[in-house]
């Protein structure tokens, strides 16, 4: 069966190419960028994620890959970058990417409030949205991403129905597969008629993906930690510019603590940490230089060490799944897996395999530095040689599926020797399109307990569960009562105007008849 589907897919994307070439591109091949086209051919994921979007029928495929192609051309989206941006639009702070919702899926933020409808702006700010998913894209290549349309604090003059047509056509047309859902906060109710609108462009599938929310609904989708105080959270986050906003991947936890200074001691602390198994966290200030001279007694426990660590190694399950890049293959291929805290199977493993015919020089980053250790997190892979790196969370710290890892790997065509000063010289030097990067997610395996103990865990918790629900549900009631309480207001208040209207009226009508009769 995943044979028959594998073939199918091939067999569709070949004739998608096939077709798109012969029956567009000698056509238009003025329209289109030369770089999109090339791309057509050689990446599969690309036109994949065409055909899923349009359900598998090429005919309506080629249509959307004129439209997308014919824009990407029109916005110079290939050669989108900082510099054509005016500097005060990535100052505003309207439009960033920053943090994961509950599902892991990176946040595209867009404050309305800093929107203000303006023609001679609002190419520019097309841009903008073009620029931060033409990098997002590139980067993460057909993960998902979930629009939060922040629209505390909005007024009319903020309402552009171009604006937010353009926004929708990106994911609908431009940037197929990449929207998640679109979490729009604290909306006014002046707006419900603009939003109707947008429901109809939006199309009966995407509806479904619309979420509106206030402070109540909203932690359903983001946790506090990736929402700002205004919203209920508690991420300290507060966007500012140069740099551009990039909070992505950071160097982990190595085997003796916090790296302080990637580039002076990420290599000489992941070649120091390997083999070893203590759980203590040593500040770089304190930690003591090696001794160039070794004792027989302590090589021996060193290796003993080791021979402990690989025998740890071969009862890690091996990953199944795997990418293939063009110099590492990558396995798992998506997500690390980790067990729960009650499994005690806390590790994960990453197997990295050199495919090409020099060595390759490895490092790994996280988005949160202070909950793992990896080891080794800064080295080198032979030629057709296999690399495992162990990932733990550090300190009982929970695994969050809003964490990430990067894989970055270049190739050491001339190298000079894979130690810590070689390996932080090189990746200094190296250009950064030679680098491959790979990104991966986190998951946790909940563990199965017996039912006997979760019965005890329900009964210990139903108390405090249930005062939550009902706190929850008096929130929730109050809520909808104030919302009642306003809306009778203004139906009071709309009914006075309309009896005041009534009288003024009847007064006048009284007033000329008087005149007309006396």
């Amino acid at each position: 069966m995943a044979e028959n589907n594998a073939q199918n897919k091939a067999k569709l994307i070949s004739e998608t190419r096939r077709r798109f070439e012969a029956e567009y591109v000698t056509e238009k091949s003025e329209k289109y960028d030369p770089r999109d086209v090339e791309r057509l051919q050689q990446d599969d994921n690309w036109v994949e994620s065409y055909l899923i979007w349009r359900h598998n029928v090429v005919d309506e495929t080629l249509k959307m890959l004129d439209e997308s192609f014919q824009w990407r051309k029109e916005f110079a989206v290939n050669d989108l970058s900082e510099s054509s941006i005016p500097r005060w639009l990535l100052e505003l702070g309207g439009i960033y990417l920053h943090g994961y919702d509950k599902e892991g899926n990176k946040l595209f933020w867009i404050r309305v409030k800093y929107h203000i409808k303006d023609q001679k702006t609002i190419m520019d700010k097309k841009k903008l949205i073009a620029f931060w998913l033409e990098r997002y894209a590139k980067r993460e290549n057909g993960k998902p991403i979930t629009v939060m349309f922040d629209m505390s604090e909005t007024g009319l003059n903020s309402i552009d129905m171009d604006f937010v047509r353009f926004i929708i056509n990106c994911f609908k047309v431009y940037y197929p597969k990449y929207l998640s859902k679109i979490v729009i906060f604290d909306m006014p109710w002046i707006m419900n008629a603009a939003f109707k609108i947008v429901k109809s462009w939006l199309g009966p599938e995407a509806v479904s993906l619309l979420k509106f929310t206030s402070k109540n609904e909203i932690q359903e989708y983001v946790s506090v930690e990736y929402l700002p105080p205004h919203m209920g959270g508690t991420d300290p986050f507060k966007y500012s510019y140069p740099p551009l906003v990039d909070d992505d991947f950071q160097t982990p936890l190595c085997e003796n603590g916090p790296i302080a200074s990637e580039d002076e001691t990420s290599s000489k602390e992941d070649i120091e940490g390997d083999g070893k198994e203590s759980l203590e966290t040593i500040s770089n200030e304190e930690q003591p230089v090696l001794s160039e001279k070794t004792n027989p007694t302590e090589s021996a426990s060193k290796t003993d060490e080791t021979e402990k660590v690989d025998s740890k190694m071969k009862t890690f399950k091996k990953p199944l799944s795997v990418f293939k890049g063009p110099l590492l293959h990558i396995s798992p291929a998506e997500e690390l897996y980790f067990g729960s805290m009650e499994s005690g199977e806390k590790k994960t493993l990453i197997v990295l395999t050199n495919v090409t015919k020099n060595i390759v020089a490895f490092k790994v980053r996280t988005t949160a530095p202070e909950k793992y250790r990896v080891k080794p997190s800064n080295s080198s892979c032979d030629p057709g040689a296999s690399v495992d790196i162990i990932v733990s969370p550090h300190g009982g710290l929970k695994v969050s599926a809003q964490d990430r890892f990067l894989i970055m790997a270049a190739e050491m065509e001339q190298p000079s020797g894979t130690g810590p000063t070689e390996l932080t010289q090189f990746w200094k030097e190296v250009p950064r399109s030679k680098v491959m990067e790979h990104r991966l997610r986190c998951h946790t395996v909940e563990s199965s307990k017996p039912n006997t103990l979760m019965l005890k865990d329900s009964a210990a918790n139903m108390s405090d569960k249930t005062s939550e629900d009902l706190y929850l549900q008096l929130n929730r009631l109050l809520e909808s009562n104030r919302k009642l309480e306003d809306q009778l207001q203004r139906s009071i208040w709309f009914q006075q105007l309309l009896l005041a209207l009534t009288m003024v009226l009847l007064a006048f009508v009284v007033s000329f008849f008087y005149s007309l009769y006396s």
